[in-house]
C-alpha cells in the first residue's frame, strides 16, 4: 500500500473518530441539560436515613432534610454540579451550571436562616454546633474544580446536616432543637423576597425599559454615595438572557421544594395566622414556573410582539409569588 493510500486512511480514522466524539459529546451535554425534577437523585445513604424519617412528626424534619435533598440533587444529577467543570461536555454547558447557581443560592440563604433563627430560640441564644460548621461550606464558590473542589465542600456540608438531623430525631439529645415560630419564618422570607424581588427585575428587564429612579422614594432625608439621573435605562444583555432565565429556574425549583417542608414544620402557626392559603397559592406560582419548556431556546420576542418572551413569562410568575410572600409576611406578624 502507497503513502498515500496510508495517509488517506489515517485522515479518514481521525475524522472518524473526531465526528464520534463529537456525537458522543453533544448526545451526552443533552442529556446532562435536563432539569432535574420532583425525583431526588439521593446518596443510597442519604436516601435510606430519610426513609426512615419520612414519617417522623418531629418539628424541622421536613426542612432540614428538604436542604438535604436539594443540595445532594445538586451533585447527583446526570452530570454531577457542572458549575467547576472543565472538560466536555461540561464546559460548554452554561444553562444548568445558572440552574446550579439559582439553587445554591436558595441553599445558602436557608443554612443561614436555620443557623441563626430556625435553630435558636431567641437572639442571645447559642448557635447549632453543625449548622454553625455547615452554613460557611455551602457559601464555598462554586466554579473551584481542585484543591478543594466545590463538591468536596457541599458534601461536607451536607454531612454537618445530617449530623444535626440525627441529633434533632434523638429524644435523648435536647442541644438541638427546631423552632418553628412566626418570626422565625417572616426572618427567612424576607430574605426570600429581595431574591424573588430582584431575579423579576432582572427578568423583566430582557426587553429594556426606562424607569424612573425611586432609590430614595419614601425618605426626604435619605441620600446615596453618588448621584444617579432621574431616569435610567435597565436592558439585560443579550448573551445573558438565558443564563438570569436558567437561573431563576432553579432558583425557583429549590424554594418549591423548601416551602413544601415549609407547610410541613410550621403547619400550626400557618393555622393559627390563617395563612395556609397562601402558602399554598405560592407553591401554586412557583409550580407554573416550573413547566417544561417546550422551545429548543429561550426567545427573548418584544412585550406584545409576534415572539414569545421567556423571561417576561417567568417574571410574571415569580412576581406573583413574591406579591403573594409580602402578604405572608404581613399575616405572620399580626396576632
Amino acid at each position: 500500500m502507497s503513502y498515500s493510500a496510508n495517509r488517506g486512511a489515517a485522515l479518514r480514522l481521525f475524522i472518524f473518530i473526531v465526528l464520534a466524539v463529537l456525537l458522543i459529546t453533544s448526545a451526552l451535554g443533552f442529556y446532562w441539560s435536563s432539569e432535574p425534577g420532583d425525583e431526588f437523585p439521593l446518596s443510597s445513604k442519604t436516601e435510606a436515613r430519610l426513609k426512615v424519617l419520612k414519617n417522623s412528626k418531629i418539628t424541622g424534619v421536613a426542612t432540614t432534610s428538604a436542604l438535604i435533598q436539594v443540595t445532594e440533587t445538586l451533585l447527583q444529577k446526570p452530570g454531577g454540579f457542572l458549575s467547576n467543570d472543565v472538560l466536555p461536555p461540561g464546559i460548554w454547558l452554561d444553562n444548568i451550571p445558572n440552574w446550579e447557581y439559582g439553587a445554591l443560592i436558595q441553599v445558602r440563604d436557608l443554612s443561614k436562616a436555620m443557623r441563626e433563627a430556625f435553630s435558636r430560640s431567641q437572639s442571645q441564644s447559642s448557635e447549632d454546633k453543625d449548622l454553625a460548621q455547615a452554613e460557611p461550606r455551602f457559601n464555598f464558590q462554586n466554579n473551584s474544580w481542585v484543591f478543594p473542589a466545590s463538591e468536596t465542600k457541599y458534601e461536607e456540608g451536607i454531612i454537618y446536616l445530617q449530623q444535626y438531623l440525627d441529633r434533632l430525631v434523638d429524644e435523648e439529645n435536647r442541644d438541638a432543637q427546631f423552632y418553628a415560630r412566626a418570626d422565625n419564618l417572616r426572618y427567612w422570607l424576607s430574605t426570600v423576597e429581595t431574591r424573588l424581588g430582584s431575579l423579576s427585575q432582572r427578568l423583566s428587564a430582557s426587553v429594556g425599559q426606562r424607569r424612573i429612579n425611586t432609590d430614595l422614594a419614601g425618605d426626604d432625608a435619605a441620600s446615596q454615595s453618588t448621584p444617579v439621573a432621574d431616569e435610567v435605562e435597565v436592558k439585560t444583555p443579550w448573551l445573558e438572557l438565558d443564563d438570569v432565565f436558567y437561573e431563576a429556574r432553579g432558583s425557583t425549583w429549590a424554594l418549591l421544594q423548601f416551602l413544601r417542608a415549609i407547610e410541613v414544620d410550621f403547619a400550626d402557626v400557618l393555622e393559627k395566622k390563617n395563612a395556609v392559603v397562601s402558602v399554598r397559592q405560592i407553591i401554586r406560582e412557583l409550580e407554573s414556573a416550573q413547566d417544561p419548556i417546550m422551545s429548543p431556546m429561550i426567545f427573548n420576542g418584544s412585550g406584545f410582539g409576534m415572539v414569545a418572551n421567556h423571561s417576561l413569562v417567568m417574571a410574571s410568575y415569580i412576581s406573583r409569588a413574591n406579591a403573594a410572600i409580602i402578604d405572608l409576611r404581613e399575616l405572620l406578624s399580626k396576632g
